[in-house]
């Protein structure tokens, strides 16, 4: 079962004019960035009580004033979005949260990245070459910074009397001192 209907998507890739896999790609970026509008939008309705130029059911003093640009950097690359915002400032999207540049997913990544052993500068490499994302070191360093105290803690934390399995890890390094090899 498909999730969109196949009559959909060939309307789909009729208007975007797909040929190949970085077509889809770009097509996947705009509806991505479309839907996070879309979602900003229905938060701001949410939080304001009414829905636009709903003004008959409008029960507050706040309203709608305009928009603020942002870009976002994510799985399908640099997205820019309008955050929508309110008269009185209070505001405050849930989705893409204020002062939020990147999405959890590319967070996860470098994470997972960092913790393969691979330095800022390859994880920095990896996201421009596979996702056209311009990370600084310093932006992955802040990322990773996040889970220093989480690793810390569990460095810290009581072990258990008795475990069931233990796995050892050894690296074996041969050393050649004046032409006996030492183990």
């Amino acid at each position: 079962m498909s999730i969109i209907p196949k009559d959909q998507l060939r309307k789909l890739i009729k208007q975007y004019n797909l040929k190949d896999t970085k077509d889809i790609q770009n097509m996947l970026k705009d509806m991505f960035g479309d839907a996070i509008q879309e979602m900003l939008e229905a938060e701001l309705e949410e939080d304001l009580g009414y829905s636009r130029y709903d003004y008959k059911n409008k029960a507050t003093t706040n309203s709608r004033n305009g928009y603020s640009k942002k870009s976002l950097k994510s799985n399908y690359g640099k997205t820019d979005i309008k955050i929508p915002r309110d008269r009185d400032g209070e505001f405050e999207p849930k989705i893409v949260k204020k002062n939020q540049t990147t999405l959890p997913s590319i967070e996860d990544q470098v994470l997972s990245m960092y913790g393969k052993g691979m330095t800022t500068r390859d994880i920095e490499k990896h996201l421009e070459s596979l996702y056209g994302i311009d990370a600084s070191p310093e932006l992955i360093s802040r990322i990773t910074d996040k889970i220093l105290p989480l690793v810390t803690e569990w460095q810290n934390r009581p072990l258990e009397e008795v475990y069931g399995v233990v796995f050892m890890y050894a690296i074996h390094y041969k050393v050649r001192s004046e032409g006996r090899i030492l183990s």
